[in-house]
């Protein structure tokens, strides 16, 4: 029996199983299929960038030394471009602002302007995706230490408001040029290594700064604004200046997004608890999927069960159009490329699983204080047939079902990648 048979036939049972419980299968891989999911470039090239001057900055460490890792944009273009065969839905791509393709060597990261990301928006259009955006906040010699937008030398906080307002322009020019919205994720590392005394002006400082470079109200429908919060990095272990309390009173109270990351919290939260909480009082919110081991340490995205919760209360409480979802880890050990198709394929595997789901049988039990139900049904949910489900959802989206992709990706791996040195 061929391939295409099996998953044909695999899918007829599955679709059996769920119309049982009232679901209606091709509705849900519809709906799965229509959210966007973001893909970073930085995984391809271990955070490097191609206007760095030096080694990574800002407690940003990428582990292992697997050959392969794209040195130029052409090569990183060139492994996107295979990994986006890799996985089903609709796609996005997220660039930091260290990629960008200088017309002038000269510039700084404080002039840079649409025409510095030229060749990646004629990418984005060959590939019909959209584009979301991040100021680079790290790995520049106008790094304070680990200080940016919170330091007290004037010029050197200067750039970096100037670099924050520049990509709102540039984010703004993607939107406008792909008909799409781009996302601006604010991440700054900024905070102490020991015991801070005077945290109120540092945060004052940040306050200001970002005062200043979201003044200008214009174009934030086309390119919405994210501040994202951490915990602590290296280096900065003892005190964060956008702290998680931080980066939600800002969020709420100058009406921009939040950015919630898998691995910015304490080891005992989870960002799946956070999600209708935050939404109760900020209008949109970005997710930076990813998976923290003990910290924030990025590692590719499991099919997990942090990872399930993360796109059942998205799905199930009716908010995809006001969640943003990207990916962030970055992985030097093992294959880059797989280490995409791996986690965009289980990211957009836990978005069907919460289409799929009887969420409505779920609710019915609760509201009626049925608790055994519930319990049983999720718990049922757990083996429900939805390998068959994505196989067929990956066949008729001409992507590699499971089992079958890996071996492109060894096949690039040979020709290409190793090729690199």
């Amino acid at each position: 029996m061929s391939l295409e048979k099996q998953i044909r036939q695999g899918y007829d049972y599955a679709r059996e199983v769920y119309a049982g419980l009232g679901v209606d299968v091709d509705e849900a891989i519809r709906q799965a299929d229509a959210v966007p999911l973001s893909l970073h470039c930085w995984q391809g090239d271990d955070v490097t960038g191609f206007d760095s001057t030096g080694d990574l900055t800002g407690g940003i460490a990428a582990t292992g030394n697997y050959p392969g890792r794209a040195r130029t944009p052409r090569e990183l273009m060139e492994d996107i471009r295979l990994a986006y065969t890799l996985f089903p839905g609709r796609k996005k791509l997220n660039l930091h602002a260290s990629y960008a393709v200088r017309t002038d060597k000269n510039k700084d990261r404080d002039s840079y302007s649409l025409e510095d990301f030229t060749p990646w928006l004629d990418f984005a259009r060959e590939q019909g995706v959209g584009m979301d955006f991040n100021p680079t906040y790290f790995s520049h010699p106008m790094m304070d230490g680990d200080l940016s937008l919170s330091s007290p030398d004037d010029k050197k906080r200067r750039f970096w408001i100037e670099h924050g307002k520049r990509c709102r322009e540039i984010a703004r020019g993607f939107a406008e040029a792909l008909g799409e919205k781009s996302v601006v994720n604010f991440w700054m590392p900024d905070g102490t290594k020991d015991t801070c005394v005077d945290t109120r002006a540092y945060r004052d400082r940040m306050t200001a700064s970002l005062d200043e470079i979201f003044a200008d109200r214009a174009g934030m429908e086309l390119a919405p604004c994210a501040l994202e919060s951490k915990l602590f990095g290296m280096g900065v272990e003892s005190f964060t200046v956008v702290s998680s309390e931080y980066s939600l009173g800002y969020a709420q109270s100058r009406k921009i997004m939040a950015c919630l990351d898998a691995g910015h919290y304490h080891p005992t939260e989870a960002i799946s608890a956070k999600i209708t909480a935050v939404l109760a009082f900020i209008d949109r919110i970005l997710l930076h999927v990813s998976r923290p081991v003990r910290w924030d340490s990025d590692h590719v995205v499991a099919l997990d069960d942090e990872t399930q919760r993360i796109m059942d209360e998205v799905v199930w409480n009716g908010c995809t159009d006001r969640v943003a979802i990207g990916l962030d880890f970055f992985d030097a050990s093992i294959n880059r490329l797989a280490c995409w198709a791996i986690g965009m394929r289980n990211t957009r595997k836990a978005l069907l699983s919460a289409f799929l789901a009887p969420a409505h049988a779920l609710r019915e039990a609760e509201a009626a204080g049925d608790f055994t139900r519930r319990l049983a049904l999720l718990e049922e949910r757990r083996t429900l047939p939805l390998g068959a489900v994505w196989n067929y959802y990956c066949l008729t989206r001409n992507v590699p079902a499971d089992g079958q992709w890996l071996g492109k990706v060894i096949d690039y791996e040979k020709k290409v990648l190793a090729r690199r040195g």
